[in-house]
């Protein structure tokens, strides 16, 4: 038997990928006993931020990651595929029926038991997943910190808004994906240069909500949009809002806002790259500035709220594995990967590496040439500014190949390499 803390995508991802290897689990879940400060419902594998898992691509760093999560039979792949909503190149999903499919698949599989209720402790001589993810419950985050001796479990993380799709006005705005690549899924709300220029000042001046408790240390790739623009006034135009690939009636806009689809039904956006930590008021006033969201209706206000992740290269193996005691293995964006994609693919290593060990079998490393055996070998890798990690061709070991050759050597090394891992096993 296997417990498991926490019914995200790693704790589910896990659960589903014993059980279907005859393992018994039992799932903690504290929601909706206990709720965090961002989730909404009682479902497992709820997606409290972006509803993207990022591009499709199979020679994108991620979507090569997707590549090998198939080989494993991944359940977030299969929901994630079976509730698709348009997005270009990139993978988005209706949340609502994403995690509706995981929790059913979840509650009706025969090996695996439900508690929902709140785990304080560990057990030293159980073997455990810690999935507990960036909103762990505060008496447990303590007591992990106590028992691996770190000095803190935090950053902070920024949610984009929502808005509703009929309040949008489609006079003002095209639809289009960057450089045309796939279909064109995005809204995008061009800015002349005085429009952006007002938008910025305004950005920049409003008053945000600023968390007391702790000090503010936000992961890079989930920055507030106002702190970002902080930067300079054209970080913006090179980030979020550029306006390359963007253009309409071949006139490229000064800056670009996009929406992306967030349901099935089209009855939804968010507002792409929008995190943020600004008062209510002051969101829906400067999203009005924007060209064809004047009379927008903000269905969800963009939030800040505590993420927690440990310092993995002091305390875990590259197995994901407490160094200390065999019996804890993290998963998750608490074990320090950063995105939906990699929690997943950390559930499935973990409970990979987990059946190895119930079988009396040495668990071996994930390959080094594969996307998943190189988040693995960063989170374990000695490293003084340990930040939580996005996947990304640059973790992999260097190759002396022709640039434009990388990304396909890259796939089909990987694939070659995590078929052979698999099949020995």
């Amino acid at each position: 038997m296997v417990k498991i803390i926490g019914a995200g995508l790693a704790g589910s991802e896990a659960a589903w990928y014993l059980a279907n290897k005859g393992i018994k689990v039992n799932l903690y879940e504290m929601r909706p006993i206990k709720q965090t400060e961002v989730h909404k419902t009682s479902n497992f594998a709820e997606l409290v931020c972006s509803n993207s898992f990022r591009s499709k691509d199979p020679h994108n760093a991620v979507g090569l990651l997707k590549e090998e999560m198939k080989l494993m039979n991944s359940l977030i792949l299969e929901s994630a595929l079976k509730n698709e909503v348009p997005a270009g190149s990139s993978l988005a999903v209706d949340r609502n029926l994403f995690s509706d499919y995981i929790t059913d698949k979840i509650k009706n599989h025969p090996l695996i038991t439900i508690y929902n209720e709140e785990v304080k402790t560990l057990n030293k001589d159980e073997l455990t997943i810690i999935a507990a993810g960036p909103l762990v419950s505060s008496l447990l985050a303590e007591f992990i910190k106590n028992e691996l001796k770190q000095e803190e479990l935090h950053f902070y993380d920024a949610v984009a808004p929502i808005i509703s799709a009929e309040s949008i006005d489609y006079n003002k705005v095209y639809f289009k994906s960057r450089y045309d690549k796939g279909s064109a899924d995005y809204l995008n709300c061009p800015l002349n240069e005085l429009e952006y220029k007002n938008f910025y000042h305004e950005l920049i001046n409003a008053e945000r909500v600023i968390p007391k408790d702790f000090e503010l240390n936000v992961f890079e790739g989930c920055m507030p949009i106002e702190t970002m623009a902080e930067r300079g006034i054209d970080t913006l135009r090179f980030g979020p809002l550029k306006p390359v690939g963007l253009e309409k009636d071949n006139q490229m806009p000064y800056a670009v806002i996009q929406l992306r689809q967030d349901d099935v039904n089209q009855t939804m956006y968010n507002i792409v790259g929008f995190q943020t930590q600004l008062k209510w008021g002051e969101q829906k006033r400067i999203i009005n500035m924007i060209p064809g969201l004047e009379k927008a209706e903000i269905l969800r206000y963009g939030v800040i709220h505590k993420n927690t992740y440990i310092e993995s290269p002091k305390v875990l193996n590259n197995l994901f594995q407490v160094k200390n005691n065999p019996n804890w293995f993290f998963a998750g964006q608490i074990s320090g990967v950063e995105g939906y994609v990699e929690s997943a693919a950390s559930g499935l290593m973990v409970a990979h590496n987990i059946l190895s060990v119930i079988n009396n079998n040495k668990p071996k490393e994930f390959p080094r040439n594969t996307m998943m055996g190189s988040l693995a070998n960063y989170i374990s890798s000695p490293n003084k500014n340990f930040v939580p990690m996005n996947a990304n061709f640059g973790l992999f070991l260097p190759v002396k190949i022709k640039k434009s050759l990388r990304r396909k050597y890259f796939y089909d090394e990987s694939i070659k390499s995590l078929n052979n891992f698999l099949k020995d096993l």
